[in-house]
């Protein structure tokens, strides 16, 4: 009866009314404006008019140089304030659409800052970027491909919703490049390019609830090697500063103390290693230099989870009363979290890890503790195993993969947060 009446308490508080329409933020620059200062793309080429031939977009092409792409010729931009209102289409209170001057429609918006295409439900529903950050070797692509895999074939029907790539070429690249290589093949993926354009994997969370919101979510995979690099964070500064939410991916291998008790442990048999390790303070200190620095109080109140990844190499430090892991813990019992955030399994993973990285890594957890306001603890393994030779063998068993965007989902008022009853 007290956990029921405590369910009740801290249940969340009623929706908040729609507004008219969202702020956007553009999922390729990450840039933040209003959906009236969208421009749109020409639908068709007229070689015999200035205004509407095959032209260059300095905008798009200054986007594409940073990541080294090709520059490219586009169809005209049209400014939404040279069409009369009777050639303007607007849906929810957003304008979607323009017919030009001879008549052909075009429904591509575009941003303002990047001329990249904007998702077809920007403007009508929140825009929540969810960030992955973390060093280098410490398995963000990864992560990112376990993390959707289990919210599409669990975590959405547990939560009376789906969850939907954007576009089926998002569909087709994720499947192509990232689902079919570990989940069907068990091959491991190469690391992230920071030379090479990073698309962002666009996908919605959408409740079955007609009178919820669906959440759209951009996962960014962001080359490791990039967050300690000044010039590589700057370009991914206003990314970060618009998410919603960030997952702070740390690799216990990353940590000296736990790499060295690992390796005793292993022996000869041990599996994958990364040549080289940035200690997880550093990623820390570029986002402060780079980004939290020139926030208020020099802190950010972005919900972070701090998320410790390969958490089934932590079985090697597992002992009856060790100071690290013990044999009865939480990190090696999968959760399953249904309708809402368990509040009791939350507690725990959360009071082990934040203990556990305060005694292994006390710099890194005094510099979290110092720029993060809104944090929480989690330990996850994407894979359920260590690769070895870039393979796994047997079956892929993902353990608490998604518990750290559950809290996320908490954070942003779209799930409650109560015991079990």
């Amino acid at each position: 009866m007290l956990n029921f009446i405590k369910g009740l308490l801290e249940k969340k508080p009623p929706a908040k009314e729609r507004p008219p329409y969202y702020s956007i933020v553009c999922p390729f620059c990450f840039s933040k404006f209003e959906p009236e200062e969208v421009v749109f793309r020409a639908n068709h080429i007229k070689d015999n008019d200035d205004d509407f031939m095959l032209q260059e977009d300095l905008k798009l092409n200054n986007w594409r140089r940073k990541f080294n792409l090709s520059q490219v010729d586009m169809e005209a931009i049209i400014e939404p304030h040279t069409i009369p209102e009777q050639n303007q289409v607007y849906s929810h209170n957003v304008l979607v659409a323009v017919s030009d001057r001879y008549g052909v429609e075009t429904k591509r918006r575009l941003c303002p800052q990047c001329h990249n295409e904007l998702p077809i439900s920007a403007g009508k529903v929140p825009s929540n970027i969810i960030s992955i950050v973390g060093a280098s070797q410490v398995g963000k692509s990864v992560y990112m491909t376990s993390l959707i895999h289990t919210l599409q074939h669990t975590t959405a029907s547990n939560f009376n919703a789906a969850c939907i790539p954007l576009s089926a070429e998002i569909s087709r690249k994720f499947r192509q490049n990232y689902h079919e290589p570990i989940f069907e093949r068990g091959s491991m993926l190469q690391s992230t390019n920071p030379n090479e354009q990073q698309e962002p994997f666009i996908f919605q969370f959408v409740f079955k609830d007609p009178d919820q919101a669906p959440l759209t979510l951009v996962f960014f995979d962001v080359a490791g090697e990039g967050m300690v690099e000044r010039e590589y964070i700057d370009i991914y500064a206003s990314h970060i500063k618009n998410s919603s939410g960030i997952l702070f991916l740390v690799d216990p291998l990353q940590i000296r103390s736990i790499r060295d008790r690992i390796h005793i442990k292993l022996g000869e048999e041990e599996g994958e290693f990364a040549n080289r390790y940035d200690e997880p303070r550093e990623v820390v200190i570029s986002l402060f230099e780079n980004f939290i620095a020139h926030q208020h109080n020099s802190k950010t109140n972005i919900p972070t989870a701090i998320v410790l990844t390969k958490s089934d190499m932590l079985q090697y430090l597992k002992e009856e009363d060790s100071e690290y892991i013990q044999s009865n813990s939480n990190v090696f019992r999968n959760v399953v979290h249904k309708g809402f955030l368990n509040q009791t399994e939350f507690e725990n993973i959360n009071g082990e890890i934040s203990r556990f990285i305060e005694k292994v890594d006390r710099p890194f957890k005094d510099a979290v503790d110092v720029y993060f306001t809104n944090t929480a603890y989690f330990s996850v393994s994407a894979l359920g195993t260590n690769p070895i030779n870039k393979q796994v063998t047997g079956v892929i068993n993902p353990t608490r993969v998604d518990e750290p965007f559950i809290w996320l989902l908490h954070e942003l008022d779209y799930v409650e947060k109560r015991e079990a009853l």
